[in-house]
């Protein structure tokens, strides 16, 4: 058995050593072989020197360093991407997961399930910048999945290897990896998991995540139900603008001194509803041609102790 834990990490150049060192008492009780694959994703403090110095004292350490800030769900794709362990575990780097929980993970893991999530039992974080908005995703994401697990957002989850990597990452998606291929019939488990306060460094999480999570959403809820029925979907939205319409028009034959306001409504309301469509139409294309392609959703610059067979 082979452990792979994958990192991806964004200028946290204060927590480095200290989860290296927690993570490697964890993994040397572990039985069977490991690897740690931190992916820099961008970083401009010395998050990659301190990892070059961490390989040239441990082989089982690899390094992937990307040629810009891709974001987290490309650094995880590279990580995914490059792991050799039958079992593959994602976690941050902030120190906010602690890697005492593994085995918790590895063990539920073995008892049969492709997935196990983190499930963080009891949040510390911001009541209206994390925890209030976490709660809805995750009631969103398990109706429209029917996956119901409590926390879709957490990074800490251990994979089998043969369920991981056959997953296509979309960028941005990485949070919902179970609901992308689970469509219900997913085995997955999740375990509780410690949450604790970030004591060093900086978030890269603030109140702007919360609206890219409501778009990640919409693609979320097309690519589950509706990917192989766009018409559905999209005929559904221009039967509900039709009907809008028809509304504000009959309005404006009984109501007078309105019909420029009816006009304008009618207008902004036909106008976001196309922005919207031409938005999940373009993101949809760019996705499905990168899948179908091979296109990777990252660009390697430099991997400290690669593999012979890798290189």
């Amino acid at each position: 058995m082979k452990y792979s834990v994958v990192i991806p990490l964004f200028n946290e150049e204060e927590n480095i050593r200290i989860l290296y060192s927690k993570l490697k008492s964890v993994l040397n009780n572990l039985q069977g072989e490991h690897e740690i694959i931190y992916i820099d994703d961008g970083s401009d403090d010395r998050t990659f020197l301190i990892l070059e110095e961490i390989t040239n004292s441990d082989s089982s350490v690899h390094v992937i360093k990307l040629r810009k800030n891709f974001g987290q769900t490309a650094a995880l794709a590279a990580g995914f991407d490059f792991a050799t362990g039958d079992t593959i575990i994602s976690m941050d780097g902030d120190l906010q997961h602690d890697p005492e929980d593994i085995p918790k993970l590895v063990e539920k893991l073995h008892e049969g399930y492709e997935v196990v999530s983190g499930w963080r039992k009891t949040r510390k974080d911001n009541l209206l910048t994390r925890r209030f908005p976490s709660f809805i995703a995750n009631k969103i994401v398990a109706s429209i999945s029917g996956i119901h697990i409590h926390d879709f957002g957490t990074t800490l989850k251990a994979y089998r290897k043969e369920f991981i990597k056959k997953i296509y990452l979309y960028p941005g998606l990485h949070r919902f990896i179970p609901a992308l291929e689970g469509h219900g019939s997913i085995r997955i488990a999740e375990v509780p998991i410690k949450n604790i306060v970030r004591q060093k460094g900086r978030s890269n999480y603030g109140l702007s995540r919360v609206f890219r999570v409501i778009l990640d959403l919409l693609i979320i809820k097309y690519l589950v139900s509706y990917a192989n029925r766009p018409l559905h979907f999209f005929g559904l939205l221009g039967l509900i603008l039709f009907f809008i319409g028809t509304i504000c028009l009959a309005s404006g034959l009984f109501i007078k001194n309105l019909t420029a306001v009816l006009i304008l409504a009618t207008l902004f309301v036909s106008m976001g509803m196309n922005l919207l469509v031409i938005g999940i139409l373009a993101e949809l294309l760019l996705r499905f041609y990168s899948e179908s392609t091979g296109k990777k959703i990252y660009a390697i610059d430099i991997i400290l102790n690669q593999r012979i067979s890798d290189s």
